[in-house]
């Protein structure tokens, strides 16, 4: 059984990285190859030197993909059958037992895994978004959030993952339901509390100041009967010049924000638009099913992991020579991403669905025709490509296509 499951793994990971990198090099050459001419339903819209700029940006950020697809694999070989999680189960093993061990081998794997992705994110923010104009952070400031980042994942990760031990050893057969329950408990709980206490850990929020634009979005969410707790402006500009604007929190402490980018960029009836668009999603409870499906999953893979727990080819199989609570938690979430490849396309066809009913949602409570200048003037301020290769974008884009969604706006808009 052990040899099975050994050769079903490497199957599996070599198919999966297969694909991976061959939807990545699909979507380099297919965006390489338009980018000598704007799409004819960009034309009038989008400037020449633009569309490269998109095109080159999505070129560069798939070849870093590659190689950190690259260094993954071969992290989760190391670990697994290469006998990195072996070694450091047997150093804890040696000094600590129990939780404290338990959290110790967690945090070793977390760690390395930070300490191997650490030259990607610097690469990816000082060299890649520096190159298109993009980065603002300093690096005094990407070492401040990286020590906020990891005191913050300390203080609430220790507590979390001694709870979730706990649990998977106290609970008996069922423990799986016990840590499910908990988990729900406190994804829930983080969503009430981010906005109010981690979020302004890492930027300034200020409420949106008095004049039109605040008068307009205050007519729209009186239209749509949406209540919040308050309209803020967050000072994105700080890191980087890319805009956005999103809902955050939970019941009576959902907040609308803005980045200060977006604002200086759109005009009042634009940013009435996209965010009549992000009301779409709550108006279909878009961020509700989202956690009911998240939660659904979850059930499903601890109960998964309840049937493993206790078989030693699981452990065996994957290079390991010791069973426990925490090994088989390293374990099954390491090699989860493997196995569930194949379910991507589902989870991106569910979320290109709501951004579709959002969309028809905003040209009922908007004008369509703002909602589609700002989607151009985001496309190109963002440099996100007008021409993804198709196959990729199935497997990966959480929202559609630039020219199909606004084909479907201005038919709306007549």
């Amino acid at each position: 059984m052990t040899t099975d499951f050994t050769l079903v793994f490497l199957a599996t990971l070599a198919l999966t990285l297969a694909g991976r990198l061959w939807l990545t090099l699909r979507q380099i050459r297919h965006v390489a190859a338009h980018r000598g001419a704007v799409p004819a339903d960009f034309a009038e819209r989008i400037p020449l030197a633009a569309h490269q700029k998109a095109a080159d940006y999505t070129v560069d950020r798939n070849r870093l993909t590659i190689v950190a697809t690259l260094v993954d694999a071969a992290l989760l070989l190391a670990l697994t059958l290469g006998g990195g999680l072996a070694w450091l189960h047997d150093f804890w093993s040696a000094r600590l037992a129990g939780l404290p061990y338990g959290l110790a081998l967690i945090f070793s794997v977390m760690a390395i895994s930070a300490v191997i992705d650490l030259p990607f994110a610097l690469y990816r923010q000082f060299v890649v978004e520096a190159r298109y104009g993009f980065n603002r952070m300093t690096f005094g400031l990407f070492c401040a959030d990286l020590v906020k980042h990891t005191l913050l994942g300390v203080a609430i990760g220790a507590p979390v993952i001694l709870a979730v031990l706990w649990l998977m050893g106290a609970m008996g057969e069922f423990w799986w339901f016990y840590v499910w329950l908990f988990w729900c408990a406190f994804n829930l709980l983080a969503l009430f509390v981010y906005p109010t206490w981690i979020a302004p850990l890492f930027n300034k929020f200020s409420p949106l100041a008095e004049g039109e634009m605040k008068a307009r979005i205050e007519a729209l969410l009186a239209r749509c009967g949406f209540r919040s707790s308050g309209l803020f402006v967050m000072d994105g500009s700080k890191r980087s010049s890319h805009g956005n604007a999103y809902f955050t929190g939970f019941g009576n402490n959902k907040r609308i924000v803005f980045f200060d980018t977006l604002l200086t960029r759109l005009a009042p009836g634009e940013i009435e638009a996209v965010l009549a668009h992000e009301l779409g999603h709550f108006r279909h409870h878009h961020v509700v099913q989202r956690i009911a499906l998240m939660f659904a999953g979850a059930l499903g893979f601890l109960w998964l992991l309840g049937q493993l727990i206790d078989a030693p080819w699981f452990y065996a199989g994957l290079g390991v020579p010791a069973q426990g609570t925490a090994l088989a938690l390293i374990l099954f979430f390491l090699v989860v991403p493997v196995f569930t490849f194949p379910l991507k396309p589902l989870g991106s066809y569910l979320s290109r669905r709501n951004e579709f009913e959002a969309d028809t949602y905003a040209t009922k409570n908007a004008a369509a025709d703002d909602l589609v200048r700002a989607l151009v003037k985001l496309y190109e301020d963002n440099a996100a490509t007008l021409t993804p290769d198709p196959l990729h974008s199935l497997f990966y884009d959480s929202h559609p296509p630039a020219a199909v969604r606004i084909a479907r706006l201005q038919a709306a808009a007549g």
